[in-house]
């Protein structure tokens, strides 16, 4: 009986024994496995440091901030204020400028339609402008130049020249504004060559009365041109054909009103004789 007990305690005293290799062994695994990690860090945070400086020496380094900026298309006073628009100053570094930034900017600008933007390194900016071009003046709430894409792009203020042809009648809702406005646009296209007293130079107003119909005063003649917004081309051609007519005949200066809303024919109104 008392050889079984000590048997069993030897048999339990095997069983606790340690593996001290093994554990080592372990312990050599863990250390390499974390001396690779904190390496591994190490030398992220020193390629980040480096590339860090980098940064900070190309954006303070004299090498490459802007010296110059080169605007075409626009005048000198409209540059100077493009310039000051988008804060351009000597101090700025060509690499991090946001080219992005300073067309969105200057596009703000009443006067200015678009921009373009190149870096020229080591100092050069160049931009190319397109300048805004009255071709109407619309009446809104206030006076509005209009480009001959159909924008109100700028309100005209007092001293601003007015001599273009005035749209009215147009809707307040944004939607059919713009449609009104496009077709404005296109009507005064289509006389933007001719000469006499339907040249772009001698319109004075165009008024719609609705989508579909606009009558035309001349500064030359006391004559109102009543057209719809539609086959300008064609309309164009007939009043041409029925100006040479009356003015061959001798009645142009009778003439109150030349209607073109018919489909083959044309309406002239004379006034009553006094």
């Amino acid at each position: 009986m008392k050889r079984k007990k000590v048997l069993s305690r030897q048999s339990v005293k095997r069983k606790r024994t340690v593996n001290y290799s093994s554990l080592v062994g372990t312990i050599r695994r863990v250390a390499s496995f974390s001396l690779k990690i904190a390496c591994l860090f190490i030398g992220i945070i020193s390629v980040s440091l480096l590339f860090l400086y980098l940064y900070q020496y190309l954006v303070s380094t004299p090498y490459v901030k802007l010296r110059e900026v080169k605007i075409e298309g626009v005048n000198e006073v409209l540059k100077s204020e493009l310039i000051g628009l988008a804060e351009l100053n000597s101090g700025l570094s060509l690499l991090t400028l946001n080219l992005n930034e300073v067309k969105k900017k200057m596009e703000s600008h009443p006067w200015v339609r678009a921009v373009e933007l190149e870096k020229s390194f080591p100092h050069l900016l160049r931009i190319k402008a397109e300048k805004e071009e009255p071709f109407a003046i619309v009446a809104l709430d206030g006076l509005f130049y209009m480009n001959r894409s159909g924008v109100a792009f700028k309100e005209i203020e007092y001293k601003e020249n007015k001599d273009y042809p005035v749209i009215t009648g147009i809707s307040e809702d944004d939607y059919t504004r713009k449609e009104y406005l496009e077709i404005a646009a296109s009507i005064l296209s289509i006389f933007e060559n001719d000469t006499g007293a339907w040249s772009i130079n001698k319109i004075s107003e165009l008024h719609f009365t609705n989508i579909d119909k606009v009558s035309i005063y001349s500064t030359e003649l006391p004559v109102v041109l009543k057209m719809g917004c539609s086959d300008l081309g064609l309309k164009r051609k007939k009043l041409r054909e029925i100006v040479a007519f009356l003015n061959r005949s001798g009645r142009i200066n009778m003439v109150k009103a030349i209607d073109l809303n018919y489909e083959d024919i044309a309406v002239v109104s004379y006034r009553e004789a006094g």
